[in-house]
């Protein structure tokens, strides 16, 4: 947790406001594949992919 308030306090301190989307499409994706590893749902993700 204090590791995503660090990259939190340096996007708004040095107004690097374009790291916050892909930041947020990074981290969906990431969760995406870890809820699908071990689900009937993978193969189809995969597909996308």
């Amino acid at each position: 947790m204090n590791y995503l308030i660090e990259i939190l306090r340096f996007i708004f301190q040095r107004k690097k406001y374009w790291i916050a989307p892909v930041l947020i499409i990074l981290l969906l994706l990431g969760g995406l594949l870890v809820i699908s590893q071990g689900s009937s749902v993978a193969p189809f993700i995969y597909t996308i992919f």
